[in-house]
């Protein structure tokens, strides 16, 4: 597996809402990352896919909630967030493909 595969493994996708179009106005962007992976591990793949400079990386982990299906109880996945600080000049455009 190439580095650019296992750095795409540790961010899934950009997640695009309200909230974390208020941050980005702090020059923060929100990333749904991998369970598993850590902070410099976050730096590290965002620093190398982007070409940006990271300040800081805060995370939090959003716990599944229990739904019902046809009357079949489940329950969705947890979700891990990034939330990327950038350095002062660096910016990332969320709005269009990778």
């Amino acid at each position: 597996m190439t580095a650019k595969a296992q750095q795409y493994d540790v961010i899934r996708k950009p997640i695009v809402t309200e909230k974390s179009t208020m941050a980005s106005e702090n020059g923060a962007v929100v990333f749904e990352v991998a369970i598993d992976a850590n902070k410099p591990m976050i730096k590290d793949a965002v620093e190398a896919l982007f070409g940006v400079k990271v300040k800081a990386v805060n995370t939090t982990i959003t716990k599944g909630k229990v739904k019902r299906f046809k009357g079949v109880t489940g329950r969705r996945k947890d979700v891990k967030k990034a939330y990327v600080t950038l350095e002062e000049g660096n910016t990332i455009d969320v709005t269009t493909g990778l």
